[in-house]
């Protein structure tokens, strides 16, 4: 008799984006006439580079060719893309990770969510809070999170790492030993980076605890203070306890080409001295077809002097939205966090409302779309997410309503 995965049955609604986009696209649809400024899902809106373009049509170009025609492609990737990724945000850092460490693949979304297959259903998993919802989302499929409190929004076997205003969005140490720490820098929802010293600290635990981190340096290109690192091999040990996400998504706008990588350090192993690359290795050439030919140029574009030129530009337009988010609602009497490491926004609501409640408020009243901060975790309720990835027209004229409403 055929039955589902009981698990995804334990899954609270729908995933926290879709649910935005039906009550957008709802309001939408009975106010025809308003113009709705979206400044919720992580989308950006500028175009691909010039560079990165000319790569895309030359590969493209290369598969029209009997000569350069590419089929299949190496398992973990090619190695012209490893290579420079190995160089150019690793080796020049400091970081000893080679090109063969690397695994190319689709985006950071699609390996956070897939890395917990290589771990046992019986680990324990401890998440900093608020966090990117799909970290809980995966493990919740895979049967780890325990039973559901709808009172607390928690998960009795998830460990929780708070992130509030009382110790400045930095998670403490887990208040119990988990065997997989999920860590966001820069956060995403709040914006908040965490120093060398503070990264090194949770490198520290998990070595003495052996357990293992799942970084999610997603969002590094945006990182502008010089004790904040861009990963965490930059900490002393880390090789042999963390295993590093990065996309192509944010820094050069790749969010509908779709590439990123993961890094698995080949001495990485669990308590039996089992590797985690071997078995990560094998997930990825079972499951995966690896990115395709074209994308690969395409992302070995961004490493060229040109590339490097012009997705700093693109960093610096969002940052610049970013700026005009944080000062505009700071003027206008807001608590807000966030935009200094990070192109997101962590606003405090309005004393009396909640998450969804001022999400609702937004929309109705200044047609401005954010993201409730309790779809982040217990600890987002109260807050809410707005991002810079807008026109810099649309975010001035999104903060001009918002502050508009709060006289």
């Amino acid at each position: 008799m055929l039955k589902v995965n009981q698990n995804y049955l334990k899954l609270q609604g729908s995933y926290l984006f879709s649910n935005i986009a039906k009550k957008v696209k709802s309001y939408k649809e009975e106010h025809s006439d308003q113009e709705v400024i979206s400044l919720g899902i992580g989308d950006v809106t500028r175009p691909l580079t010039p560079t990165i373009v000319k790569a895309l049509h030359d590969a493209v170009d290369d598969m029209a060719d009997i000569e350069r025609f590419h089929g299949y492609g190496p398992d973990l990737g090619y190695s012209f893309l490893r290579e420079k990724i190995a160089e150019f945000d690793f080796k020049r850092r400091g970081c000893d990770i080679s090109a063969d460490e690397i695994f190319v693949s689709d985006g950071a979304k699609s390996d956070s969510g897939n890395i917990q297959e290589i771990f046992s259903d019986k680990c324990t998993i401890a998440v900093s809070d608020p966090v990117y919802p799909v970290y809980v989302d995966s493990n919740v499929m895979a049967g780890r999170t325990g039973t559901y409190d709808a009172e607390s929004t928690r998960w009795s076997d998830v460990v929780y790492m708070p992130c509030t205003k009382d110790n400045d969005f930095v998670p403490d140490l887990p208040s119990k030993t988990p065997d997989i720490i999920y860590i966001c820098s820069p956060n995403n929802p709040t914006g908040k980076a965490l120093t060398k010293a503070q990264l090194q600290s949770f490198v520290d635990y998990a070595l003495k605890n052996k357990a293992v981190i799942l970084f999610d340096a997603a969002y590094e290109a945006y990182i502008s203070e010089d004790d904040v690192p861009h990963s965490i091999y930059e900490c002393e040990g880390a090789k042999e306890c963390a295993i590093e996400m990065r996309s192509f998504s944010k820094n050069a706008g790749f969010t509908g080409v779709r590439l990123g990588y993961t890094v698995v350090p080949k001495n990485l192993v669990d308590t039996e001295g089992k590797s985690l690359y071997s078995l990560w290795a094998r997930r990825h050439g079972t499951k995966f077809n690896g990115a395709s030919y074209i994308q690969q140029r395409a992302g070995e574009a961004v490493y060229t002097e040109a590339g490097q030129k012009e997705i700093a530009g693109l960093v610096s337009y969002y940052m610049e939205n970013a700026r005009t988010i944080r000062d505009g609602l700071t003027s206008a009497g807001f608590t807000v966090y966030g935009g200094v490491n990070a192109p997101y926004i962590w606003v405090k609501t309005p004393e009396t409302m909640t998450s969804w409640q001022f999400f609702d408020y937004l929309l109705k009243n200044a047609q401005v779309v954010g993201t409730p901060g309790s779809g982040f975790g217990p600890s987002g309720e109260g807050y809410f997410r707005l991002t810079s990835f807008g026109s810099h027209e649309n975010t001035c004229e999104a903060v001009k309503r918002i502050v508009a409403l709060n006289k």
